[in-house]
């Protein structure tokens, strides 16, 4: 079983920064790509920034030149640095890792709950 636990979300004014962290954790075998994705009340859940084993990164435009994503010392883990926040920047971010459990195995994906991220005006 896996789990991806996230840390880090809250209230924040427009212009500030906050940190989100995830660890990914259980029967992982490896892991090809961990990110970070959001959903706001009404809209579909998108991408916002993502990591590959090899250290590509990969971000949606709205939040290029903002946001920063890292893999943590930590094996397993992913860090998303987001600065110059906006009020459309709010929406519930969920952490997802593609991955899998055995060798030979399928690869799917993997969700947390979520954390929230609120920007006020």
């Amino acid at each position: 079983q896996v789990q991806l636990v996230e840390s880090g979300g809250g209230l924040v004014q427009a212009g500030g920064s906050l940190r989100l962290s995830c660890a990914a954790s259980g029967s992982i075998f490896n892991v090809n790509t961990m990110g970070w994705y959001r959903q706001a009340p009404g809209n579909q859940r998108e991408l916002v920034a993502n990591i590959t084993s090899g250290g590509r990164t990969n971000y949606a435009d709205s939040v290029k030149g903002r946001f920063t994503i890292s893999r943590g010392n930590v094996k397993n883990t992913v860090h998303l640095q987001m600065n110059s926040l906006k009020p459309e920047d709010t929406a519930a971010y969920y952490c997802n890792a593609f991955l899998r459990t055995r060798v030979f195995g399928p690869w799917r994906d993997y969700w947390g709950r979520g954390t929230q991220v609120s920007v006020s005006s």
